[in-house]
């Protein structure tokens, strides 16, 4: 049995921690000025709520759909009172946000400090797929009996430095991470593929990691003298929710989509103006943690976004014959407001009147042949099925170029070029794409083992031959290679991020560990338990832990840390190491056996050490 769904690809290093924000309810929000208003139904008066950001996000991983309901989060106050802070169900899929944080809702929930919480999941109508050999696999959700999963309830414990205090004025963030790897163990040989779940999550305060933000909803007023404009949140494909209002602050460099027009900085926001309030809106950038604002990098309106007058094709393409591309397992974003992950390929259809745009450039009109093997894309046109295989037909629509991300390890470089051998591309592996007809001769066709990378002005200084690197940016036009990748962003082996995955069977282990303390923990590298996850991955490079001359230490980060120790339905949370490594001695020593250990962060292969920004232990039951 496999103990996560990336083993079936022979990479059992960890999967990214996803991070959710959680929060209020009651229909407040964001006024224009950035306040936040709180719902009468709730509070007696403004100065009985505070108000709580929520957002959720996901992280790269093998999961290629999981979608679940999330039904609730209670809140519980320290003198024991408890506040429902999720008002609707919202079926998410977490494989599907990568790279992002999405916000759910801006509200208020009464004021307070609040010491823990559970989140409510439900499986009955869950939709998860794997990869396996390349191709996208059904996985049944079971819990440790067997059977499929339905409501589970999750004990969230928070940090006794941290708990989460509501007061009139200034919005509280709650991140909660639910550890993808650390919650499943899967096995890929059967039909469906079986994941037993144990859902993992934790909670902080602050952010581990930053990563984009997207808010989503439709328009509701334009302050072209403020540079910001008003929406009511509605986040991922909801059609009706009152989630509260938040505002969106724009700048001059700020990259508008209208309708399938690009404008930037005042000009997009008056071509927002002009579609009139209740106009879909996607808006893509950051929030300054302090202030509590968000400024948006890149926003999509109108038709410009999905579902709102077209069908909507999400996925990279992996073959092309002519004007018909195939989307290897892709998610269909229907008009009528259904949002499907199709693991067959699916057949989309381009043509001369194609309008075709790169996301974040202004005046950028491309043709079809513009889309190439490998291409992250958002196709607009009308999905219909046959036979059970679905067609999208964009003949008369438009493709959004997307920012396309590849991993693999470095062959050549030289001013302004990059060689990789490509590892994958957008998580999918480099197997399931068909290159015939990237190159201006059949001989030029972009090879995967020699990808052919342009640069620009990007640093390559850092980069050693056969060591893995990441870069962002977008695919050559098809028949158009080589180069076969325009590279907007580079990051190297010093800044991939390494993550430990290790566990010790389904029977566990009391002695996983030469040493624990304050400072350090040392994995025991040597022990006879450790079962078929024992890799540290660094971008496509595995380290095989039982393989290293030293056993691997980690050590904390000296930034903000997340370190957690999770039992059956119960998680508990802490900002500090030393208290988190005293705890996990502590279960240790009452008879708890370590099943699984996932860690991220920067890993030192001189001194086998990994000085890890997350940790996270799962045990059995204690006492």
């Amino acid at each position: 049995m496999l103990f996560s769904a990336f083993l079936s690809r022979a990479r059992a290093g960890l999967l990214l921690i996803f991070a959710l924000v959680l929060g209020g309810c009651g229909g407040g929000g964001m006024d224009s000025t950035g306040t936040t208003t709180p719902p009468s139904q709730a509070c007696s008066s403004g100065s009985d709520c505070g108000p709580l950001f929520v957002s959720i996000t996901d992280a790269d991983g093998d999961f290629l759909s999981y979608s679940v309901d999330v039904l609730s989060l209670t809140l519980k106050k320290a003198n024991g009172a408890l506040v429902e802070t999720l008002p609707v169900s919202t079926r998410v899929d977490f494989a599907q946000l990568v790279d992002l944080t999405e916000f759910v809702t801006a509200a208020t929930i009464p004021n307070g400090t609040y010491v823990q919480g559970t989140m409510r999941l439900d499986y009955t109508n869950a939709d998860v797929s794997v990869e396996v050999n390349g191709e996208p696999r059904a996985a049944t959700i079971v819990g440790a009996n067997g059977q499929p999963l339905g409501v589970v309830n999750v004990d969230i414990m928070l940090d006794n430095r941290n708990h989460v205090v509501i007061a009139p004025g200034r919005p509280a963030l709650l991140q909660l991470d639910f550890d993808l790897a650390a919650s499943h163990t899967v096995d890929t040989t059967t039909t469906p593929v079986t994941a037993v779940a144990e859902p993992f999550i934790v909670a902080s305060l602050e952010p581990v990691d930053q990563k984009d933000l997207r808010v989503r909803g439709p328009l509701v007023s334009v302050n072209s003298a403020g540079n910001s404009y008003l929406i009511d949140m509605r986040p991922f494909n909801l059609r009706d929710a009152r989630l509260g209002q938040f505002t969106v602050h724009i700048t001059g460099s700020t990259d508008f989509e209208v309708d399938g027009q690009t404008f930037t900085g005042a000009a997009g926001l008056d071509a927002l103006a002009q579609t009139g309030v209740g106009t879909a809106t996607v808006a893509f950038g950051t929030l300054d943690v302090p202030n509590r604002t968000f400024t948006a990098q890149r926003v999509h309106a109108g038709t410009s976004v999905a579902g709102s007058q077209f069908d909507v094709l999400a996925g990279n393409v992996t073959a092309r014959n002519g004007n018909t591309l195939t989307v290897r397992g892709g998610t269909m974003i229907r008009r009528a407001g259904s949002v499907t992950f199709i693991r067959d390929d699916i057949t989309l259809l381009v043509g001369s009147e194609t309008a075709v745009i790169r996301d974040g450039e202004m005046g950028n009109a491309l043709g079809a042949e513009a889309i190439s093997i490998g291409q992250r894309i958002r196709a607009f046109g009308t999905a219909t099925e046959s036979n059970g295989e679905v067609t999208l037909d964009a003949q008369q629509g438009r493709v959004r170029l997307e920012l396309t991300h590849l991993l693999g390890a470095v062959k050549s470089t030289s001013p302004g070029n990059l060689a990789l051998d490509l590892d994958s591309i957008d998580g999918r592996r480099v197997s399931i794409f068909d290159f015939t007809g990237t190159g201006s001769a059949p001989d030029t066709n972009a090879d995967p083992t020699n990808y052919e990378i342009v640069t620009g002005n990007l640093d390559l200084s850092r980069l050693m031959n056969d060591s893995p690197a990441r870069v962002f940016g977008f695919v050559t036009p098809f028949g158009a290679a080589p180069p076969d990748f325009a590279g907007r962003t580079l990051v190297d082996f010093n800044d991939v991020r390494a993550l430990l995955g290790i566990g010790w069977g389904l029977s566990g282990t009391t002695t996983p560990f030469l040493s624990i303390d304050a400072q350090a923990i040392v994995i025991d590298n040597a022990n006879a338990g450790i079962g078929l996850r024992h890799f540290i991955a660094i971008g496509p490079r595995l380290i095989d832990i039982e393989t290293l001359p030293v056993a691997p230490t980690i050590k904390p980060t000296t930034g903000n840390g997340l370190y957690a120790i999770g039992q059956p339905r119960r998680v508990e949370v802490f900002s500090d190491f030393g208290e988190f490594t005293a705890r996990l001695s502590e279960k240790l020593a009452a008879g708890g056996k370590a099943l699984g250990m996932n860690a991220g962060g920067k890993f030192d292969a001189a001194s086998s050490t990994l000085t890890a920004n997350h940790v996270n232990v799962i045990l059995t039951a204690t006492n």
